[in-house]
């Protein structure tokens, strides 16, 4: 029997999942939290196998909660239960020990499987959270390329899609913090690398070789 915690402030929500997930038989949910604090007390009363996360609540988040519990309970699995999908909060969550990451859209059926492979040692990830981590390692997989194939850095590749956009000097400047005599010196460096003479065969340059995203 798979023993689980749910941590969310939102009781009707919590009650709904308690009643959908213990129509497993293999699953019972020992205990609710409504925040980080009251779920590290059960934790250690309960030693549940599972814990499932929410984000947003209030003092410590659902994502600074997860390293503090993985911490002190390394063998209690932590699933992100959220509405949030976006880079940053993912990224966030894996690196505190998440072992997934599942999006509150999950059919029921679908969250229990999720719950029962975690518990088998396995790290899942919510089909559309896998699609935006997917699609910025082909970015990041396609800056390494570029950068590797033309000698350009990111902060080079940042100023050509700026130019491209049709950004002046002094707009470049402000929008990535520097001086406008740093970035007229890093345009200089990149038509250089690139043999190139003046900022519109940059833009073409730029345009016809997919330097920009």
């Amino acid at each position: 029997m798979l023993r689980l915690i749910m941590v969310d402030d939102h009781k009707v929500f919590t009650d709904t999942l308690k009643f959908l997930i213990e129509k497993d038989a293999e699953i019972e949910v020992v205990g609710c939290a409504e925040n980080v604090q009251e779920a590290l007390q059960l934790s250690g009363i309960l030693m549940p196998n599972i814990i499932l996360m929410d984000i947003m609540m209030s003092g410590c988040d659902g994502i600074e909660g997860t390293g503090i519990i993985k911490e002190k309970y390394p063998s209690i699995k932590v699933i992100m239960l959220t509405t949030f999908g976006d880079d940053e909060k993912i990224s966030r969550a894996l690196k505190n020990g998440a072992d997934g990451y599942v999006l509150k859209e999950i059919d029921s059926k679908e969250l229990i499987l999720a719950i029962k492979s975690v518990a088998c040692g396995l790290g899942i990830v919510h089909r559309n959270v896998l699609s935006s981590i997917a699609n910025k390692l082909k970015v990041e997989e396609a800056i390494e390329y570029k950068s590797e194939r033309y000698n350009l850095n990111e902060r080079d590749l940042m100023i050509i899609s700026l130019i491209v956009d049709g950004k002046s000097n002094k707009e470049i400047a402000a929008a990535l913090f520097f001086s406008q005599g740093s970035i007229r010196n890093s345009i200089s460096s990149i038509l250089e690398k690139l043999n190139l003479s003046d900022r519109t065969q940059l833009a073409v340059f730029a345009l016809k070789n997919n330097l920009i995203f």
